[in-house]
């Protein structure tokens, strides 16, 4: 072996031996439980960030150690087709050819959007080899796949049929930019400054007139009524009189509608139906006109009169100089405002009347939700619960067509004759007239849409395929809080609807990566990490590391560098450790399974009964997917434990009558603790079984079990005395092989014959037994024993003495400056109560520290 671990020499091809040796197919453990997981697809377009490669970590991590446990496990891979991003991808390397998707028109076009996926798409997926992920490419699915495709037509058309999907006007998203609508989860709404503006409305009659106030002053060129509250005792006598439009000289009545808030303005709102949803519910209740004074492109059409022509800002300027020099603008107010922006292209969103394609939610989402409430499906954390109750409560119908030609076309035909015909399959004629002149809808659906159907789609359905009866439901779904609304509540909706079952059973949250400040990562900020990057530079296993020692459920994970240079030294002390146990066993002589020795040394019988521990509770952990704490646990316990405890106990031992004992020892311990650590960091795990072992792969091994095993009651005791010696030479920069006399009062004879020639080969200690102190001593406390060193000789008593008093008078400092505080009782009151016992804290420490030095400056006599 090296005498380093280089993480990019040991990553380099064990991806490719796993995937030849078809380990990562369920059909591995053929009679094993099933275990599945549907990876949420990245999209095409896309590479791999941060946040994938935290997610993925977590699912790689469960999907590794359930695969050890003997499970048929299967995590399905895939990619979304990612409609409006791969469409602007395409049309921007053709703008670069001076050319635009109309010049090849639609057929031609999508034929280049399917040239560039084989091509330039599925980047990520090569990218997910390079992280680890222990995905069955044998199954790779992408959401335009004729299988899913299919899935997709016949869920279109069952829900039409059903009168869950219906065509209607209702008041959309529009993105001016991206020529699409946008459902509201697609729409960003960013608090924003700008003007309220205070506008007359003069009363038809001459009587007088009405002030409304406005944020898009442009939209008043579309108003159809002015409506105040029905209690609103301001209003009362206007209420079914008329109003003259400023600029467009219409009259317009004003009505009474329940939808009015009093509070807002002057408490009477314009009503401009066609741009926006509340006045849309106010007009259609109150049976108003709908004026479009919008194209698509943001730009006043015909109806907006003078302004015709005009971009919507620019409109919005013009009409309020026009107001005011007609003496119409009462007011204007500074106002802070949310304003939707495109998700994708951050363009101002424009709320519009459009003719689209929606689906009922109201039938969808009460099995959905009782599903959840009877435990059919469990949150992890379970306080996600009530984000994913809040959104289906509030959940209004989903607009799913989308003014595009890259995606899923919508199913539905029209005929001259008015018929629309909605089929999984082209229809030839009309069935009402026999035309068989049948034209499609333009549009294609929400990639939302497709990506409801994944968990069930991605498995064969509609049909009844061999994975889909083993591995739906799917156990575990793993994704990020801010999903919730946009993926996890569409697919519970889709799952119990078709099949009828919870697509999941689990659903795992987790948090953001962020900055080691707490920062949100963005390019603005600078403070972006580039997974790619650090794997070339660092490898994945310490990046892997890194992350999911964070991964705490549903929190959010601060990252730093500073974790994945943590972990690569962990990666060479763990290399160092095999090294050491290689250099007593040989290489490939440590058991895959099994081997623990029967008749361990009290210091075997001690690891032993650690990894036993350790093991079981690590499989509690992990079980309640708190990886975070499992990994932490397990890092310290092979770090602090196995590393700078065992292997040094065992040096005293190789060459004497336990040495085959002991070797067999620290193989199994060195070998269940790589098992242990592979499902986070896999590569270096194989690569150090293939030294240490050598049979087949660490990553088709089975998860260990350790026999309990009666640990020796004084190792605590036993490491104390140990570690007061070590602090004892350190602070007064003795030799770590410099002889010292340690006489040990032991009144309950907790002291073992096997401490002595520890003692000597760790500390070089010959320990000697007896009540009384020896004059000029220092004293170690473990337990119920008391250890002197005699320091004469050794140490110049008076300068000990000297050192002592001084620390003395610091924690003297420290408790009056501690209990000052906790008998001041604002402090004890009014502080938080974190702060409180912390402070609590400190003064308890603080005076056994005190108490300590005391007792050591009576011994120095």
């Amino acid at each position: 072996m090296e005498p380093t671990c280089d993480p990019g020499a040991v990553e380099a091809d064990w991806y490719d031996r796993w995937e030849e040796a078809g380990i990562f197919t369920p059909e591995a453990n053929p009679n094993g439980e099933p275990f599945s997981i549907v990876i949420p697809p990245p999209n095409v377009t896309g590479v791999l960030h941060i946040g994938h490669a935290f997610e993925h970590t977590i699912i790689d991590t469960i999907v590794r150690r359930r695969r050890m446990m003997g499970d048929a496990v299967l995590w399905l891979p895939g990619t979304d087709h990612a409609g409006i991003a791969t469409q602007v991808v395409v049309e921007r390397t053709l703008a670069e050819e001076g050319r635009s998707r109309h010049d090849l028109g639609r057929e031609a076009f999508i034929d280049r959007v399917w040239e560039w996926k084989r091509t330039s798409g599925g980047q990520i997926t090569r990218q997910m080899r390079l992280l680890g992920d222990s995905v069955d490419w044998t199954r790779e699915r992408f959401t335009m796949d004729d299988g899913l495709s299919t899935a997709v037509r016949k869920v279109f058309v069952e829900l039409y049929d059903q009168g869950v999907i219906y065509r209607g006007h209702r008041i959309i998203n529009w993105c001016p930019q991206d020529h699409t609508a946008l459902s509201d989860l697609e729409v960003n709404h960013i608090d924003s400054p700008g003007d309220l503006t205070y506008v007359r409305y003069r009363l038809a009659d001459d009587s007088g007139h009405v002030v409304v106030a406005t944020t898009r002053l442009e939209t008043m060129l579309g108003d159809t009524a002015v409506a105040v509250h029905p209690d609103d005792e301001r209003f009362q006598d206007l209420v079914g009189k008329t109003v003259v439009l400023p600029l467009q000289n219409r009259e317009i009545p004003i009505v009474a509608d329940e939808g009015v808030e009093p509070e807002f303005g002057t408490g009477a709102v314009k009503v401009t139906p066609a741009h926006d949803p509340l006045d849309f519910d106010i007009g259609t209740r109150a049976g108003l006109e709908s004026i479009i004074i919008m194209d698509q492109d943001g730009k006043i059409n015909e109806n907006g009169g003078a302004f015709a022509g005009m971009d919507r800002f620019d409109a919005r300027r013009a009409i309020r100089e026009r107001l005011e020099a007609e003496g119409l603008v009462e007011r204007v107010e500074d106002r802070v405002h949310a304003v939707g922006h495109c998700s994708r292209c951050d363009t101002i969103v424009e709320p519009l009347l459009s003719q689209q394609w929606f689906v009922k939610v109201e039938p969808l989402v009460g099995p959905a939700m009782e599903a959840v409430k009877q435990g059919e499906a469990d949150f992890v954390p379970e306080q996600w619960e009530n984000t994913y109750f809040r959104w289906m409560e509030n959940l209004r119908d989903w607009c799913i067509s989308r003014q595009l030609w890259w995606g899923h076309r919508i199913p539905a035909w029209y005929c001259s004759c008015g018929e629309v015909v909605v089929s999984q399959n082209e229809p030839t004629i009309c069935p009402t007239c026999g035309s068989n002149d049948l034209i499609q809808d333009e549009d294609v659906l929400d990639t939302w849409f497709s990506s409801a159907l994944w968990p069930f789609s991605t498995l064969g359905w509609p049909d009844e395929t061999a994975d889909l009866e083993r591995f739906y439901p799917t156990s575990v779904l793993v994704t990020g809080y801010d999903i919730i609304s946009f993926w996890v509540s569409r697919m519970l909706m889709m799952g119990v609807h078709f099949l009828p079952d919870v697509p999941f059973r689990t659903i795992v949250i987790h948090g953001m990566v962020r900055d080691e400040f707490h920062n949100k990562m963005s390019k603005s900020r600078n403070n972006t990490v580039d997974p790619l990057e650090v794997i070339e530079g660092h490898g994945a296993d310490p990046l892997r590391l890194a992350l999911l020692q964070a991964a705490g459920p549903g929190q959010d994970v601060p990252f730093s560098m500073d974790w994945v240079e943590g972990a690569r030294k962990f990666g060479n002390k763990l290399w160092n450790a095999v090294r050491f146990v290689l250099n007593h066993t040989g290489a490939g002589s440590v058991p895959a399974d099994a081997g623990y020795p029967d008749d361990p040394s009290p210091e075997s019988a001690w690891i032993l009964g650690r990894l036993g521990e350790v093991g079981e509770r690590f499989d509690a952990l992990s079980d309640e997917y708190r990886l975070a704490d499992a990994y932490s646990m397990l890092y310290n316990f092979a770090w602090s434990e196995v590393f700078d405890w065992y292997i040094e106990l065992s040096k005293a031992l190789t060459d004497g009558p336990e040495g085959d004992e002991v070797r067999a020892t620290l193989g199994v311990v060195m070998r269940d603790v790589l098992k242990l650590f592979h499902p986070v960091i896999p590569f270096v795990t194989e690569e150090l079984w293939k030294e240490l072992v050598g049979d087949g792969f660490i990553a088709s091994s089975a998860w260990p079990v350790v026999p309990p095993v009666s640990a020796p009651p004084s190792m605590t005791t036993f490491q104390e005395l140990v570690s007061g010696v070590r602090q004892f030479r350190a602070t007064h920069g003795l030799s770590p092989r410099s002889e010292l006399k340690l006489v040990i009062d032991d009144p309950n004879g907790v002291a073992e014959a096997w401490w002595d020639r520890q003692f000597l080969s760790l500390v070089s200690v010959v320990p000697t037994y007896g009540t009384d102190a020896p004059e000029g001593s220092t004293r170690i406390v473990a337990g119920s024993l008391t250890a002197y060193l005699p320091m004469e000789g050794i140490v110049d008593v008076a300068l000990e003495k000297e050192r002592l008093n001084k620390r003395i008078a610091d924690e003297e400092d420290v408790v009056r400056k501690a209990g000052a505080k906790l008998t001041n009782a604002d402090f004890v009151d009014k502080a938080p109560s974190a702060v409180v016992e912390k402070e609590r804290g400190k003064l308890a420490e603080a005076e056994a520290k005190l108490a300590s030095l005391r007792a050591q400056l009576v011994d120095l006599g």
